[in-house]
Order: structure tokens, then sequence, then C-alpha cells
């Protein structure tokens, strides 16, 4: 089930919806499972496996009773050192034992039958969302006693399948505030306008420009011209931001239907201007949790430049690895550890006065834009001779002709566009660089509702005004849909659900 699928918006979330809040008020506890049960619903209807979430669950709800039900000793911590086994052993198996039947076919020089092991939707971000916290419950962070409680703040459906990747303290505090038990007219306005947002993001930008990726990356034909390399590059870098962006802000943006908030997890990251902020920008929980639970265990910045540029290339390449099974990744992951080395070198040496200047801010974010987009080869080919192919092709070694048409594209929702790359990419190119972010625009929306609140003085027309602006945007995604509908054959799920 897809956040913009008919069953999700019409049915869906308007049932989970009416079941927690008319729970909520007379029966919290209730609330509580009720809506672990319909995230459990929504995490089969989506393709996951339930019997593994629940084994997941109630084995890291034990450990961490068993790591924070006594003093810290060398006992306690043998129970992390062996939960963190149980999670990484069951997050290797499903997403690694294939690749290194593979690799080990290949050094042996004969054939091993493989595992044929299905990767289960979602399993790298409730893997990591639970390795968080029972790390957290050693801290001496966090505590759950309650099962019912710590079964929604691994299954909440929000951000069960592809995050962000939350701390317990950030949400389940949230459920438990009085405010949480009614409708806020207010949090279902902005939610409404940050799924909308989502949604444009995901259904127009990135399924719109994903055309022009595929008939060049999954070629097995002639190699692409320079025209043809760079322009499915481009288009594949805008197509994953805005697919996962997409994705978040539908995730936020349900999240405050129920009046809560979850964590930002992109801020502009093209409008980077070096690649420790790219960091700061892209994925950001998935870069805080590679920072406190594996860079800052591996000794940070603590014993001396050599270890650090260590320790910064093996959370890279690990977090390379995080993303999938394949030596794409890992050189993914092994080039934005160096880009970040150089990064931290180029700091320690010092920058001349010049970096205030726009020109030079202008640089520095092309420099990096070109970095990423180097990297994004990598990540979206197939296999290494698939990325040699488009990296020769984007040097000009077959041919030099610019592509204004790809001719194995297939038709999408607005056929005029669909003919020319170069037109997407321009326009996202600007909308990603000049335009202001989703968080932006809600920052702006709530200020103009809380303007329109105070001035207001008839309570029942600015509740009515604020009900129509709700039914207005939810009408527009819903005519978008079927738009969708009707010109694509089939419902385009998203990228992250493949990590």
């Amino acid at each position: 089930m897809l956040f913009v699928s008919f069953s999700f918006v019409l049915l869906f979330l308007p049932i989970t919806m009416a079941g927690f809040f008319l729970l909520s008020s007379s029966r919290p506890q209730a609330s509580i499972a009720f809506l672990a049960i319909m995230s459990f619903v929504f995490f089969t209807t989506s393709g996951g496996n339930p019997l593994l979430l629940v084994v997941s669950v109630i084995a890291n709800y034990t450990f961490g009773n068993l790591i924070t039900g006594a003093k810290k000793t060398a006992a306690t911590k043998r129970w992390l050192i062996l939960a963190l086994i149980f999670n990484l052993g069951i997050l290797s198996y499903y997403k690694y034992a294939n690749w290194f039947i593979d690799n080990l076919s290949v050094i042996l020089g004969r054939h091993i039958e493989s595992l044929n092991v299905i990767l289960p939707v979602g399993i790298s971000f409730f893997t990591f969302t639970q390795i968080a916290f029972l790390v957290d419950c050693y801290s001496e962070k966090v505590r759950e006693t309650k099962f019912v409680h710590y079964l929604l703040f691994v299954t909440f459906f929000p951000h069960l399948i592809a995050g962000p990747i939350l701390h317990h303290s950030e949400m389940m505090p949230q459920f438990a505030r009085a405010d949480n038990k009614k409708i806020v007219l207010r949090n279902c306005v902005i939610g409404l306008l940050l799924f909308v947002i989502g949604a444009y993001k995901k259904l127009l930008f990135a399924d719109g420009i994903s055309v022009f990726v595929s008939p060049v990356f999954d070629s097995r034909g002639e190699p692409p011209t320079i025209g043809e390399a760079w322009s499915a590059t481009l288009a594949y870098a805008f197509q994953i931001y805005f697919d996962f962006s997409g994705y978040t802000d539908m995730a936020l943006g349900i999240s405050r239907l129920f009046n809560i908030k979850l964590p930002l997890n992109f801020d502009s990251p093209y409008k980077a201007d070096s690649i420790i902020d790219f960091w700061r920008r892209w994925h950001m929980t998935l870069s805080r949790f590679l920072r406190d639970y594996l860079y800052f265990p591996l000794g940070g910045n603590r014993h001396g430049k050599f270890r650090r540029y260590a320790n910064l290339m093996i959370t890279m390449l690990l977090g390379g690895l995080w993303h999938g099974a394949g030596w794409t990744f890992v050189i993914w992951g092994g080039l934005h550890g160096l880009y970040l080395m150089i990064n931290h070198a180029q700091r320690a040496i010092g920058v001349s006065a010049i970096s205030s200047t726009l020109w030079f801010r202008l640089l520095s974010r092309i420099t990096t834009f070109l970095a990423v987009l180097l990297a994004w080869v990598f990540f979206r080919a197939s296999d290494l001779a698939s990325a040699g192919r488009v990296l020769s092709g984007m040097i000009g070694l077959h041919g030099l002709t610019s592509a204004a048409y790809t001719k194995d594209v297939q038709p999408g929702l607005l056929p005029l566009l669909d003919a020319n790359p170069w037109i997407w990419i321009a326009a996202l190119l600007a909308i990603s660089w000049l335009a202001p972010n989703s968080q932006e625009l809600i920052a702006f929306a709530e200020s103009l509702i809380d303007r329109y609140v105070e001035k207001s003085k008839r309570p029942v027309l600015r509740a009515t005004s604020l009900y129509i602006g709700c039914l207005s945007m939810l009408l527009s995604l819903l005519l978008f849909i079927i738009t969708i509908s009707v010109v694509r054959d089939a419902e385009s799920p998203f990228i992250y659900f493949n990590f």
C-alpha cells in the first residue's frame, strides 16, 4: 500500500485516524494498541514480512528490558552485544547472504547455489531504529516497560518502511500529551499540506523525470553518448531526491495528523557548498545514526588525524553497504568517505578570504553537486559494468551527440516534457537550488494560520474555513492521483523501499 494510492487516502488513513481518536479520550492504551495493529496492517499490505517484524520487536523489547533491568555491569554489556549480534545477524542474512555467496563463488572459481533470500521491506529502517533504542537503553537515556508502547514506537506506519530513523524520546512522549487525544485542526491543515507537497514531489517530479533513467542505466545495448549519459545521471539525481524527500514529507505530514512531529530528514541537500554540509542535509537521521552509533564509537576525531580519516572512511563504507549488497554501494560509500576526508583536510589547512564571496560559494556548490553526481552513478548502476558504461559515456568515449530524446523512453504524464530531459533537468535544478524547501513553506504556512487565528473573531467561521482548506488540498491530491492512474498503467513504488 503506497501513501499515494486510493486505498491509503480513502480507506486506511481515515479509518486509522477515526479509530485512534475515538479511543484516545476514554481508552488511551487501547488507542495505542489500535494504532500499532493498523501499522501492522499497513506493513503487511505494503509487502512486508509481519512474522519477521513480530520476532524482531519481541526480541528487542526483551533485550531492552534485560539491559535496563539491572545496574550497568559486564553482564549488561554482554546483553547489549548479544542484542547487536542478533539484529546485525538478521540484517546480514536477509541483505547480504546472496551477495556473500556470489562473491565466494567468484573467489573459489566454482558455482555455489544461492540461497535466493528475498530482502524484506523496511528491514534496514526498523533494525537501525531498534539498535539505536538498545544503545540508548545501555546509556540509560531511555527505558520502555510497556510492550504496546514499544510496539508502536517501532511499527508506527509513517516511518516504518523508509524512515526517518527515530529515537524513542523523539516520538513516544508526544503520545502521552493531553492535547494528543483529540484532532487538532491546525495540525490537520499543516499535515495535509506536507502530505500534498510530498505527493507532488513523488508523482510529478520524481516519477516524471524517472523515464529518462532506466533506458540508459539498464540498457545492455549501445553505450550512451555524452548527452544521454549526463542527462540520465542528472535525471537520477533529481529522481532519488524528490522521491525520497517526497516520502519523508508525506511521513511527516501523516504524523502531524496524529499530532506527532517526526524529525526533519532533508534540508535542501543540493544547496550544500561542501560534502560535510551535504551530509548535514541529506537523509539527516541516517547521518545522525552513523555519526552517533558508528563514527563516535570508532573514536571519532579523538585519536589523531589518521584515525579520524580512517573512521570517516569506515563509517561511509558501512553506510554504503547499509543501502545495499553490492560493490557499487561500497564504491558509493567509499567515494563519500574520500570526499569527507578531503573536505576535512581542506578545513584543517584553512580557506582563503575569498571563501565568503558569492562566486566562491557558487563554485563550491557546483563542485559539491558534481561530486555527488559522480557517486550517484555507482549508487544507481546495477553492477560495475553498467557504471563503467555510463561513466565512459559521460567523458565522451561513445560520441558527443547531445540526447534530446531517449528512444526507449515510455510516455509519461506530460508527453511534451517527456520528449526532452533537459527541460526537466533545468526545471528541477532551479527548484532544488532556488526554491524554498518544504519545511520553509510549512513555516510560512504556520505563520499565516497563526495570524489568521489571532485576527479572526468568529471561531465558527475560522474553523469552517480551515476545514474547507483541508478538503481542498485533499480533493486536489485525489484529482491528481486520478490523472496519474489514467496516464500510467502501474503504481510506482518509492526508491528507498529497496533498501
